[in-house]
């Protein structure tokens, strides 16, 4: 095992939900590594944006804007990057959302708009591009799981549900793809600063509560994910598949 085998050049990645925050984050450290990226988002203007930022930093990186909870869209899109740009070698499904409500007041239609964003959307994506890499018989996909995949917090029962059944997804696509050569993995963030979080983060409280239960004692920060991001997409981990890795500070290790 060399330093080379953690390198992704040649590589091209397609990560959902890209033009901020995990996303970038996660875009960014393919770049780093080596891979061209292929930015997903379905507001141009902000897609277009952090394009720009990469491209400045010497990235090679495209965008396409479409609705990753839409089975056609998704379709068409894969199709589309694969034939102008190339085949893809690595998928980071990212694209989330979040909503917090009691659960006796949380709203149907807003359960079904958080299951299409966080669970379908790891289901129609994955399930496109797996298409394209079977018969390649070679592929990476990271689905961005949470702690919230193994832990639980008031208000938010919705979320809780969709990330534990994205690492269930997780397992069973590296069950159904491992014998073609893929490997499928999650990686699980803990407590991040990001605009998912700008509540959390703003709030005394909260964030005093949080740093005392994490063993390494502070909020994370984004580019923290990016090592591991990198390695379950390299020839690194070529024999780790159906596996979650927390990225946590500790969180999911105590009580």
């Amino acid at each position: 095992m060399s330093a080379h085998t953690f390198r992704l050049d040649g590589h091209l990645a397609l990560i959902t939900g890209s033009s901020g925050g995990i996303g970038f984050a996660l875009a960014r450290a393919m770049g780093e590594a080596g891979a061209s990226l292929v930015l997903n988002g379905r507001n141009t203007a902000k897609l277009e944006g952090a394009a720009a930022i990469l491209r400045g930093e010497g990235f090679q990186v495209h965008t396409r804007v479409f609705d990753v909870t839409q089975a056609a869209a998704v379709q068409a899109a894969v199709q589309d990057i694969e034939t102008a740009i190339g085949p893809i070698d690595i998928l980071i499904n990212n694209a989330g959302m979040q909503r917090r409500m009691p659960l006796q007041d949380f709203p149907v239609e807003d359960w079904h708009e958080l299951m299409r964003t966080n669970v379908d959307s790891v289901f129609l994506v994955g399930q496109a591009v797996a298409r394209k890499m079977i018969p390649r018989r070679r592929g990476k996909i990271i689905n961005i799981c949470s702690v919230q995949s193994e832990l639980g917090r008031p208000n938010i029962a919705p979320y809780m549900a969709s990330k534990g059944a994205v690492k269930m997804l997780t397992k069973g696509m590296a069950i159904d793809w491992g014998p073609h050569g893929i490997q499928v993995n999650g990686l699980g963030p803990g407590y991040f600063k990001t605009e998912l979080n700008e509540k959390l983060v703003a709030d005394e409280q909260f964030s005093t509560w949080l740093t005392g239960r994490t063993p390494s004692r502070r909020w994370g920060d984004v580019a923290e994910l990016g090592g591991a991001a990198v390695f379950l997409a390299s020839a690194a981990s070529s024999f780790v598949n159906g596996h979650v890795l927390y990225v946590d500070g500790g969180v999911t290790a105590t009580l």
